[in-house]
């Protein structure tokens, strides 16, 4: 674990209970007296506490100093994700989180099932999770749109992965792509596209959604 998340870190003093309590005095053993860093990811701070006082379901934290610490890829990537099983986005996450995406859009394009519906408090929590054992200094941005049409007007620009597009490159300037669920996109969809960029994958095999994500993430920020 590379720091706590506590949404009041920064304060002159926390207390800690609960499943953080748990997982600091149970799990990883801390003792009165120990330091611990805590982030409140909301700013770029890693806070750093004295252990003061510890009972038998909660500590009390006290501030020592806070020094700021980003820690996040020097390349932003966006990518649109056409919605799948919410089950398998979030499986696929914390992945996503330590690759260094920096934003998710998740999109309901023609082939998603609209029964799916993405829980971003749940998603939250992972990425909270996933962010203090990577050290990932900010959250991951996540938002919805009802189709590709209304994704393509925030996003005008947004290149698309698609079958037979051009090879993604390694070095391209690509700072936000949009990638299909399983089935690819309509041939209504593919009308929207007009002149924006297409790119594909140069394999032979087929790759499931989130597979096509993990790639591109890997491929354009590591």
């Amino acid at each position: 674990m590379q720091f706590l998340y506590h949404p009041d870190a920064g304060l002159p003093s926390v207390t800690i209970e609960g499943e953080a309590y748990r997982y600091i005095f149970k799990v990883r053993r801390h003792r009165e007296g120990e330091r611990i860093a805590l982030r409140n990811l909301r700013d770029d701070y890693l806070c750093f506490y004295r252990i003061e006082r510890l009972s038998r379901k909660e500590a009390l934290l006290m501030f020592e100093e806070k020094e700021e610490r980003v820690v996040m890829p020097s390349r932003r990537l966006h990518i649109g994700w056409c919605v799948v099983d919410p089950k398998i986005a979030e499986k696929s996450l914390a992945l996503f989180n330590e690759l260094g995406i920096a934003k998710i859009s998740f999109v309901y394009c023609d082939r998603s099932q609209r029964s799916f519906v993405p829980d971003f408090e749940r998603m939250r929590r992972i990425l909270v999770n996933s962010s203090q054992q990577c050290g990932r200094s900010a959250l991951m941005e996540l938002e919805r749109f009802d189709s590709v049409e209304a994704y393509l007007s925030a996003y005008p620009r947004s290149a698309v992965l698609d079958f037979d597009g051009t090879p993604l490159p390694c070095d391209g300037d690509i700072d936000t792509i949009l990638v299909g669920c399983e089935g690819g996109f309509s041939d209504s969809e593919r009308k929207l596209f007009g002149n924006l960029t297409i790119y594909g994958l140069d394999t032979p095999l087929i790759l499931r959604s989130e597979s096509a994500v993990a790639t591109i993430g890997a491929r354009l920020i590591l």
